[in-house]
């Protein structure tokens, strides 16, 4: 058994639609495919509850695949039922952000707050064993409150010292 990577990254959104646009608009997402039609959702009952682990009367309202220029995927989900909550915030347990790698992190950071994002704070240096002169980091936040970290090191890191392993590098 091999993994080969991360396929894709599943977001639930209060509309996916707009999430689609924030997506396109921030980072060049682009649509594959809708897994379920708005027209054709809502989509719940025993088998959706199960499958996904929500609460009894969850629905599926829309399922969106995006393609990043150079992957992973983001899959959007919309649900409807009793129970969401807002986005989890860095301090919450679970998955908490994304992180997308950037060319060029100030003209992202540009994008993402175009697209009704916000930064959080200015870049700052990646530390440690990720640091390099031109090695930095940001996170900001999607319109929904989702959290996504933009990184980029051109620079050689020192970890790369002590081991031929190799975090993915662009």
């Amino acid at each position: 058994m091999t993994v080969r990577g991360i396929d894709h990254v599943g977001v639930t959104v209060p509309d996916l639609d707009a999430a689609t646009e924030f997506f396109a608009r921030a980072f060049g997402a682009e649509v594959l495919y809708d897994t379920l039609p708005r027209a054709q959702g809502p989509k719940g009952g025993w088998a959706t509850e199960r499958r996904l682990g929500v609460p009894q009367g969850t629905a599926e309202v829309a399922v969106r695949m995006l393609r990043l220029p150079n992957g992973p995927g983001i899959e959007l989900f919309e649900f409807s039922g009793p129970r969401q909550g807002g986005a989890a915030l860095p301090c919450d347990l679970g998955w908490q952000h994304v992180a997308l790698y950037v060319d060029d992190l100030d003209e992202a950071l540009r994008l993402v707050a175009e697209a009704g994002g916000v930064r959080l704070s200015e870049p700052v240096p990646l530390p440690g064993p990720e640091s390099g002169e031109r090695n930095r980091f940001a996170y900001c936040r999607t319109p929904w409150g989702g959290t996504v970290e933009l990184l980029t090191y051109p620079d050689a890191q020192p970890y790369e010292k002590d081991t031929d392993l190799r975090r993915w590098r662009p």
